[in-house]
């Protein structure tokens, strides 16, 4: 199994260079330490494939965050990281977070 993993990992790309024409994604979750994200593009046999992925730590004060603030700032996080990428991408990308609470800012809202 270890010796089908390393020729797996040693010969194929793992991952694939970003063309803008094509559809994005981007993946985002945290945890109670750290926040993860992946760029994901949309290659012509229709699979997604990684472009980049990012994880960062949390540091003691943002430990402490609730799990709300702690997946929207994993989406700030890589919409900064990524800015430059995304801006220039000719589809509208998609934002994936696993915390259906987030919804809630996806509309207009009453103050």
């Amino acid at each position: 199994m270890f010796k089908q993993l390393k020729q797996v990992f040693t010969t194929r790309p793992v991952l694939v260079v970003l063309d803008l024409d094509r559809k994005m994604r981007v993946e985002a979750d945290a945890s109670k330490y750290a926040t993860g994200r992946v760029l994901s593009m949309k290659c012509k046999d229709e699979k997604w494939r990684p472009v980049d992925f990012i994880s960062k730590s949390l540091n003691e004060t943002k430990r402490n965050y609730k799990i709300h603030n702690k997946e929207m700032l994993a989406i700030v996080r890589y919409l900064d990281e990524w800015r430059h990428l995304l801006k220039g991408a000719q589809n509208k990308f998609e934002i994936w977070s696993n915390y259906k609470n987030l919804e809630y800012f996806m509309s207009s809202q009453k103050l």
